[in-house]
């Protein structure tokens, strides 16, 4: 039996926070299990401690911890049960678009990635601490832990009967949201009642006569126990969305007695999760990354040209496919806006890091290095939905061609007469097209007819050729998988709108004039017609 060394930055005897609490829960059940737990607050704890000791080490709050003692740890076994969000400067993710942070402000991470689990408390939580973090080692316990005292407290008042009618928590800090909740009531026309900071004890009977709890939180809470507590008393609650207990899909079926066994029977299915992990017996099924998602052969290649924050985006995208790829592969093409960035953290298989900008062509010449037999590229603008790999599989199964995210389907010689497709209209079927872009799908082996004779320029119309070529060469058709209006799953660019427009874009940036850009697109379509392109509307030059 191992020796636990607990870390945090304080105790339940000196603060009766959340995370405080549960903390005391855990240690409890761990020692009633036979682990000897030493408590130590992380601003004790030194470099020598560590060293010196054989323990494994549970940290909770740590902002006391040294960057030294972090260090150390490193070589020791450790899990993290996290509470809030300390990869990030801020601890809080909520002003971020998807709770994506910047690069600049994400720290800790050799800290978490290294850690043998990191605990989570919801499936929001796990999601956003996954997706900053790009690892894989997270546990959604799924759920937070009363005491017994606790729990005998919220028993007490489960009957208790409904005399006043909203409820809103007069807490002093500004995210809690006490006067967003009220300014919500005052605009309904609903009084309320303010309860003030009190103990577990007194506010529950309370918050028990109430028919319901108001309370809108100003930042993502990773669970949010009172939320909990107020569906167990049987109040309503109104709130903003910004509570991790909701995305439980548990949190919406059960209220009452029924809530409160399945929280008493999930404290010591979390108290088990992490005993497991600590004896080093942990199943891999735990972890919030399912391993039981099925691989496929398909080399997947992103594009770096001036846009490389979008990346993170994309890879977490990529790997919370259905459908996963082999691997992720990274062509970087040379420009100043790529200068400085980091890309040794991104979870990439390989990069090709280039001294010169290659441009479209570049990274369908990486593909042929690729011994997979599907190929994956996407524009730096284009993220998928997470079904995307699916559907392209799907797709082959009754079109084998090109597929792709945005299909076109000519007009006329001049490409700007043309018909759009995929994300940009959503077609409910599958639908033959001329070309596609923004993402492309196809077996490896089609690359031959791209690399088949000279393009009329290397500055454009990558998207052209391809099609043109296959088609020619090898009778090879391009299709626009199904984009359902109502299942963006299915898509393969979910931000085409947002991400697509911004300066930093080859057709919309002063490096290339809308005019030159679409002349050269042009002179590619002529060229393939020219030379025997037959296209889905027979345009003639």
């Amino acid at each position: 039996m191992k020796s636990v060394t607990f870390i945090a930055d304080f105790y339940a005897n000196e603060i009766a926070g959340g995370g405080e609490l549960v903390n005391e829960v855990l240690i409890e059940g761990l020692s009633n299990r036979g682990v000897s737990v030493a408590r130590v607050k992380s601003e004790q704890v030194t470099k020598e401690l560590i060293n010196n000791s054989s323990n494994f080490f549970i940290i909770a709050n740590f902002i006391g911890l040294s960057a030294e003692c972090k260090d150390a740890l490193l070589k020791k076994d450790y899990v993290i049960f996290e509470h809030d969000h300390k990869y990030l400067k801020t601890r809080d993710p909520s002003p971020f678009p998807d709770f994506l942070a910047p690069e600049d402000q994400v720290i800790n991470k050799e800290f978490y990635r290294k850690a043998k689990a990191v605990f989570c408390q919801s499936k929001i939580h796990a999601k956003v601490v996954s997706e900053n973090l790009l690892t894989g080692n997270i546990i959604n316990l799924g759920c937070s832990m009363w005491s017994d005292d606790h729990i005998k407290v919220l028993r007490d008042n489960l009957n208790t009967s409904k005399t006043r009618g909203k409820a809103i928590i007069a807490s002093a800090n500004p995210v809690k949201g006490a006067l967003q909740a009220q300014a919500f009531c005052r605009r309904i026309n609903n009084d309320y009642d303010l309860i003030d900071p009190c103990s577990f004890e007194e506010l529950i009977p309370q918050l028990a006569q109430h028919e319901s709890l108001v309370f809108f939180s100003q930042v993502l809470e990773t669970f949010c126990r009172l939320a909990v507590e107020a569906r167990i008393l049987g109040c309503k609650l109104v709130t903003n969305g910004n509570n991790g207990c909701t995305s439980e899909e548990w949190f919406g079926k059960l209220e009452g007695e029924e809530l409160l066994e399945f929280v008493l029977s999930k404290r010591q299915e979390i108290i088990d999760v992490v005993f497991s992990v600590v004896e080093g017996s942990s199943d891999r099924s735990f972890y919030s990354r399912e391993e039981s998602k099925q691989t496929a052969p398909i080399t997947v290649i992103l594009n770096s040209y001036r846009r490389p924050y979008n990346l993170k985006r994309q890879i977490n995208a990529i790997k919370n496919q259905t459908v996963r790829p082999k691997e992720i592969w990274l062509w970087i093409n040379d420009h100043e806006d790529n200068h400085g960035f980091d890309y040794s953290d991104l979870g990439i298989d390989k990069v090709f890091h280039n001294d010169h900008n290659w441009k479209f062509y570049g990274r369908f010449a990486a593909a042929l290095l690729s011994d997979e037999e599907y190929v994956a590229i996407f524009d730096d603008d284009t993220v998928p939905g997470s079904r995307w790999f699916e559907n392209c599989l799907t797709t082959m199964d009754t079109h084998e061609g090109i597929l792709g995210s945005a299909g076109i389907i000519l007009n006329d010689y001049h490409y700007v007469k043309h018909d759009r497709c995929g994300w940009p209209t959503q077609n409910p079927e599958v639908e033959e097209v001329d070309l596609v872009g923004h993402a492309w799908f196809f077996k490896r082996d089609w690359l031959q007819y791209l690399w088949k004779e000279k393009p009329p320029t290397w500055d454009n119309g990558e998207d052209i050729q391809f099609a043109y070529s296959a088609k020619t060469y090898g009778g090879i058709k391009t299709f626009c998988p199904p984009h359902p209006p109502g299942n963006k799953d299915l898509h393969g660019s979910i931000l085409g709108n947002e991400l697509g427009i911004d300066s930093k874009a080859t057709s919309n940036n002063n490096e290339t004039t809308h005019q030159q850009f679409f002349s050269e697109r042009d002179m590619c379509v002529i060229h393939g017609i020219k030379n025997g392109w037959e296209t889905v509307r027979g345009v003639k030059i």
